[in-house]
C-alpha cells in the first residue's frame, strides 16, 4: 500500500520536468494519489500536458491571477473527484527586471504582481478549495525559500513576496483548522529549475550554499518531494502551520 492511496491532489506549478512540482507528482503518482495538474498558458500546456499524461493525470488551466479561473478549476474537481484531499502550491512569479540589482528597482506593479502570484493565490485557492477539503483530514502545502527570512542577492520582491506567504500559512492554518485541514510549507534550497533561471547570479547562491550548508552540498527535487509525501501523508496529522526546511540545513549556519 502507498501512503497516498486513494487521495486526490491537484498540483499547482509544474512547468517542466525539472520542476519541483514534477517530482512531487511522480512521487504521488507512486504512493497512490489520483492527480490533477495545472497550466497557465499554451507554452506550459505543451510542457506539461505529456508530463500529466505519462502519469494518467488529468490536466486543466488555471491563471492563479484570475479569481475565474480559480472557480473553475475548483468545480472542474468537485465534478471528477466530489472532494479535494491534497493541494500543492508551487507557484511564484516576478518579472525578470524585478530580480536584478536592488529591492529599490522594485516598480509598484512589478510588487502588486509578485505579491498576487506568489503569495495571494494561495489564500485564493484555498478558498474556492475549503468546501471540497473541510472535513476529510486534508492538507494544501505550498513551496518557499530562505530568502523570506534572509538576503539573497537579486532576490529582492520575491523575498518580500515567500515572507507574505509564509504569514499567509500560518493565518491558513488557523483559518482552516476548525476544518480540520493542515497547512504547511516546504522552504527547499535552490535548485536549477525555470523559476531559479530568471534570478541574477544565482549560481553564486548554489556554490555558497554548497560550500556552507552543513552536508556540504545542494538538494534535488526528489528530496523535497519525499518532504512533501511525509507533510502531505498521515504522517504528519499533527502537523500544521510549519515551515519546513529542506536545504541541506544551510538555514542553521551562521558566519
Amino acid at each position: 500500500m502507498g501512503l497516498l492511496d486513494g487521495k486526490k491532489a491537484l498540483i499547482l506549478g509544474v512547468a517542466n520536468e525539472k520542476s519541483i512540482a514534477w517530482a512531487i507528482a511522480r512521487l504521488f503518482r507512486a504512493e497512490g494519489a489520483d492527480l490533477i495538474l495545472t497550466y497557465a498558458g499554451e507554452a506550459i500546456e505543451k510542457r506539461v500536458r505529456p508530463l500529466a499524461e505519462s502519469l494518467g493525470a488529468a490536466v486543466l488551466p488555471c491563471n492563479v491571477g484570475s479569481d475565474g479561473e480559480i472557480a473553475a478549476l475548483m468545480k472542474h474537481v468537485e465534478q471528477r473527484w466530489g472532494r479535494l484531499d491534497i493541494l500543492i502550491h508551487s507557484v511564484a512569479f516576478a518579472e525578470r527586471d524585478e530580480l536584478k540589482g536592488t529591492i529599490l528597482s522594485t516598480t509598484r506593479q512589478g510588487f502588486a504582481t509578485a505579491l498576487d502570484i506568489s503569495a495571494y493565490s494561495l489564500i485564493a485557492l484555498l478558498k474556492e478549495a475549503q468546501p471540497l477539503m473541510a472535513g476529510r483530514n486534508a492538507c494544501a502545502m505550498a513551496m518557499t525559500y530562505f530568502g523570506a527570512e534572509k538576503v539573497f542577492p537579486n532576490y529582492n520582491v520575491m523575498g518580500v513576496a515567500k515572507a507574505a506567504l509564509e504569514a499567509s500559512v500560518r493565518y491558513l492554518a488557523a483559518g482552516m483548522g476548525s476544518d480540520g485541514v493542515r497547512v504547511n510549507a516546504i522552504s527547499a534550497g535552490p535548485i536549477k529549475t525555470l523559476a531559479a533561471s530568471g534570478v541574477g547570479e544565482f549560481k553564486q547562491i548554489l556554490n555558497t550554499v554548497e560550500d556552507r550548508a552543513p552536508l556540504h552540498r545542494n538538494i534535488t527535487q526528489e528530496e523535497v518531494a519525499k518532504a512533501a509525501l511525509y507533510l502531505c501523508s498521515d504522517l504528519a496529522s499533527g502537523v500544521s502551520g510549519e515551515i519546513h526546511y529542506v536545504d541541506a540545513g544551510y538555514n542553521i549556519t551562521g558566519i
